[in-house]
């Protein structure tokens, strides 16, 4: 990789950490001789875009937006009207290091919006705000952290092979990958994001990184960022990443652990020692009672499907205490690190649509008081087939589900769902 050491990184750290204002994103572009500005988004599944602009046009795309054919864009608009508008979110701005050579590089995330100035349905960063303006009416703030695993591989006669046979935490030479997530980590760092672990996961040549929790909104963006820079740092190495969910048959597939925790009056609601809060066990439940309508989305593809039910990916809606065979695991942890874990998604989804389906499960959950059931202790990869509620089998049942569902219409909007479930 080629870093520009120009850049003021220790004092780009800082304000990105604080949040970049527009006035911060000017200075720094006058500043740091930025040469360009890469305005971000997602389409509707998840897959990263973006547009380079120029230092000149900052201001207009701060004011105005920068305008994009979304015809071109999947499960956006047609060709009869087809013209949107990105803004980028200042306080997301972050340098590309391995693009800052000869002038500085810069990214921001944008959301989107009609000619009008209205904003787009199917931005996910728009649905995702809806909900969480839903659960700040209810009280709620959110935090989420995720745990995103994915492969590396070499190319050994045309062919892609792992890179590695390492296992579970091992060490080179088992494990070839140190100085790649090594890599990883510091580039994570320089964008702004806080890495905290990394280590070889359960696959031959599979790993994982886990960076620090944040706000709903920013973890989503982090995972965007995430999956971008693991893809070119791996690429700048002469390897492949793969985040899909079964890239290597009969091996451990890719898991997205979404960890939450909710805030309410300054009060993490899953902490204390004792039995959970009413609304805290209600989220849960919210959560369960519409994990197989929502699972097209956390579980995409059709591999989806051939990684639930093994190596620790849940197939039935269950929860417990430190289980990992149960689809929500409550782990033991300490003050600020209490929090459910979800366990079916996988690394190749639209975070912010996952999110907001995961939140507003558990608000709604929380808003009609329901019930949770029975903490299941059993192994349940073992468990027999009928003895719990089952996720979707394939994703033409998953598909199916979130069709006839309501809840998925009104958390993301009936146009953005059919989209996405057309696409």
């Amino acid at each position: 990789m080629y870093y520009n050491q120009n850049v003021k990184t220790a004092e780009a750290e800082k304000r990105c950490a604080m949040g970049f204002t527009q006035q911060d994103v000017s200075e720094f572009v006058r500043e740091n001789d930025v040469r360009f500005i890469r305005l971000a988004f997602c389409d509707l599944f998840g897959e990263l875009k973006n547009i380079s602009i120029l230092p000149d046009q900052l201001e207009k795309a701060f004011k105005y937006g920068i305008a994009f054919d979304a015809s071109a864009v999947r499960g956006f608009l047609g060709v009869d009207r087809s013209d949107l508008f990105l803004r980028p979110d200042p306080s997301t701005m972050s340098v590309v290091p391995w693009r800052s050579m000869g002038g500085v590089v810069i990214r921001m995330i944008c959301d989107i919006y009609y000619p009008d100035g209205k904003p787009f349905e199917g931005s996910g960063r728009y649905v995702l705000d809806r909900i969480k303006r839903r659960a700040a009416g209810m009280g709620y703030s959110c935090n989420i952290g995720a745990e995103c695993e994915f492969y590396l591989f070499r190319e050994e006669e045309g062919k892609m092979v792992p890179l590695d046979d390492g296992g579970y935490f091992d060490v080179f030479p088992k494990d070839r990958g140190e100085n790649v997530r090594r890599e990883i980590c510091v580039t994570l760092e320089q964008m702004g994001l806080r890495p905290e672990r990394s280590h070889h996961e359960h696959g031959p040549g599979q790993n994982e990184v886990d960076f620090r929790y944040d706000g709903v909104m920013e973890t989503a963006d982090n995972i965007v960022t995430f999956r971008w820079v693991v893809a070119s740092v791996a690429r700048n190495n002469g390897l492949t990443a793969s985040f899909e969910p079964k890239p290597v048959p009969g091996e451990s597939g890719n898991g997205l652990h979404v960890n939450i925790s909710l805030i309410k009056d300054g009060v993490n609601i899953f902490d204390g020692d004792g039995a959970m809060r009413r609304d805290a066990r209600s989220f849960i439940a919210g959560i369960l009672n519409r994990i197989s309508e929502i699972c097209a989305f956390t579980n995409p593809k059709e591999a989806s499907y051939a990684r639930l039910g093994a190596f620790e990916a849940p197939r039935f809606a269950t929860w417990s205490r430190g289980n990992r065979s149960q689809l929500i695991r409550v782990p033991y942890a300490y003050g600020d690190s209490k929090r459910i874990e979800v366990r079916n998604p996988d690394c190749v989804v639209n975070p912010y649509l996952v999110f907001a389906l995961l939140l507003n499960a558990g608000l709604e959950g929380i808003e009609n008081g329901e019930e949770l059931p029975d903490e299941c202790d059993e192994n349940a990869y073992l468990a027999q087939e009928g003895k719990y509620p089952m996720l979707p089998a394939t994703l033409s049942e998953a598909k199916a589900l979130a069709a006839k569902s309501a809840f998925v219409a009104e958390t993301l909007g009936k146009k953005a769902a059919e989209s996405f479930l057309e696409g």
